[in-house]
């Protein structure tokens, strides 16, 4: 495992698209921007840029190898969901299987497009949630977090749920 752990991991629904508006990609592009503009009080360490970039022509054996490395960095992952999430895309489930198998990461999940979070919104968007996100929220066998998608939840969350410290959800159901 990687010896300083204090990246995020984002993971998102990238849709194979090449236009981030078509996609959940916009809104990791968000978080960058949030991140970069020095009026804006958001600060998170992207596991992404802890490592070399992958290139599109990369072989998936080649992909996973970085990406792994970028989870072994992390002390949390934060999935974007939102309604053009795709619950099947093979690559994010494997993500999310890395993260809460091997990596141990807890698991944020940030809304997007969401006014409020309770119990109700989380059983009525239940299907946003990637499959294998699902697999471990029904069986509890997670540590995830949810919150909404804004510069002040997504923030707090970050700083707070770590596999360092270790500060992690107390079940699969835990509203941040």
């Amino acid at each position: 495992m990687g010896t300083y752990r204090n990246g995020t991991y984002v993971a998102f629904d990238g849709q194979g698209e090449v236009n981030p508006v078509n996609s959940d990609l916009h809104n990791f592009e968000l978080l960058k921007a949030w991140q970069a503009n020095d009026n804006v009080r958001f600060n998170f360490v992207n596991s992404h840029e802890k490592t070399y970039s992958v290139r599109d022509s990369s072989s998936l054996e080649t992909l996973k190898a970085r990406l792994k490395e970028r989870m072994a960095n992390s002390k949390n992952m934060l999935v974007i969901v939102s309604s053009q999430t795709n619950k099947n895309r093979g690559l994010l489930n494997w993500e999310i299987q890395q993260a809460v198998e091997v990596y141990k990461l807890p698991i944020i999940v940030a809304y997007v497009g969401l006014q409020s979070l309770n119990s109700f919104s989380l059983n009525l968007y239940y299907n946003w949630l990637p499959s294998k996100l699902r697999e471990y929220v029904n069986s509890n066998t997670a540590k995830v977090a949810r919150t909404l998608f804004t510069q002040f939840k997504i923030g707090g969350a970050i700083n707070y749920y770590s596999v360092v410290t270790p500060t992690m959800p107390i079940n699969s159901m835990e509203i941040y």
